[in-house]
């Protein structure tokens, strides 16, 4: 008999409801998990005790079994450490992207081996299918346009897409799964969404940086790109590629921050026109389309969850990626991730400890 057993990530949304619901009448044997990230959860986020309660109770109406799953010191290790890193180190993170690779896709794929389910899901509005073009298993956009979250999938190990499954990849809104919750009685069918980090549910990350590591306010210079003092800052990490207000400084022309000198302290600004770049090097690599890049490849790259997907050119050196974009780019940012596509399919990413070259 084939085995249908499927271990669900819950959140106590509507999506991750409305996900168990669809697989329960695909006739998959799911089991309901919620994970239990980190000490003093505030009501509202991801895994907050109203929010477990929440994905207990969809559990309990479409019986079927509920499980919390502590794993509060792998995310500690892996999640935190890695947002405390970045920001110790000027680079602006995306902790969605480490929970994913290391806890829903690592941690909770470990838990459905160790019970038996053959297959993982969550609610990400992403898709995975076999590509006879490509002969494999692949990870591609959904039919959600906008909020489409391949993008924060980047690092899922290729090798387990085959037991991947995202029930909501086609969906094209959020309207949809709503209704269908609504429809189906489930009570989490208008539940707002959280758009916080989950750890930092005030918004205030400078001030859980603070609480939470060795990084403290330390005043430095602003300065152009010829040296100049222009000013003082609060601390590198108050500061991010792009930014323009609070920088507490005047000029003929508006400045932006452009780059960081950690050694010196100093916080580099500069014209709009400086932060725009044609290439970049990125590691941190994770081929899921390919096993190496032989050869040029034309691709679209998305530099950021939000961006617009810009025209490139990539070439792999050993574990390196360049990226030659046809059109310049503004803000690169390190610590964001390049992901690239073919159509509607993910090629690969990788982390973008990004080096801007021009």
């Amino acid at each position: 008999m084939e085995n249908k057993k499927v271990l669900l990530g819950m959140s106590g949304g509507v999506d991750s409801s409305v996900s168990a619901l669809l697989l329960k009448n695909q006739g998959y044997e799911v089991i309901g998990a919620t994970m239990n990230l980190y000490e003093g959860e505030e009501e509202g986020t991801c895994c907050s005790t109203s929010s477990t309660l929440d994905a207990k109770r969809i559990c309990d109406k479409l019986d079927i079994p509920h499980y919390t799953l502590n794993f509060k010191d792998e995310f500690k290790n892996h999640v935190i450490s890695d947002f405390i890193e970045c920001y110790s180190n000027c680079k602006t993170p995306n902790p969605c992207i480490e929970c994913n690779k290391y806890l829903k896709f690592g941690c909770m794929r470990k838990r459905a081996d160790e019970i038996g389910c053959k297959y993982i899901a969550t609610g990400h509005y992403a898709k995975t299918e076999y590509s006879e073009k490509y002969g494999r298993w692949v990870l591609k956009k959904s039919k959600a346009g906008k909020k489409d979250q391949s993008y924060v999938l980047w690092n899922i190990p290729k090798d387990i897409i085959e037991q991947i499954i995202f029930p909501l990849g086609d969906f094209e809104s959020k309207d949809e799964i709503r209704k269908i919750a609504s429809d189906n009685k489930l009570a989490v069918a208008n539940k707002p969404d959280s758009e916080d980090i989950c750890f930092v549910p005030d918004g205030d990350y400078k001030g859980f940086l603070e609480r939470n590591s060795s990084i403290k306010p330390k005043i430095g210079n602003i300065v152009n790109k010829d040296g100049v003092v222009l000013g003082k800052h609060t601390g590198l990490y108050n500061y991010t590629i792009g930014q323009r207000k609070g920088l507490g400084i005047s000029n003929k022309v508006p400045l932006f921050v452009i780059g960081f000198d950690k050694e010196k302290n100093e916080v580099i600004v500069g014209e709009e026109k400086d932060l725009y770049k044609k290439e970049i090097l990125v590691c941190d690599i994770n081929l899921l389309l390919f096993d190496k890049i032989e050869k040029p490849l034309k691709v679209k790259v998305k530099t950021r969850y939000s961006a617009i997907e810009a025209d490139a050119t990539i070439y792999q050196e050993n574990k390196i990626i360049k990226v030659e974009f046809d059109n310049m780019q503004r803000a690169l940012t390190p610590g964001q991730s390049a992901v690239f596509y073919l159509d509607d399919i993910v090629v690969r990413w990788r982390k973008d400890n990004v080096k801007n070259l021009k």
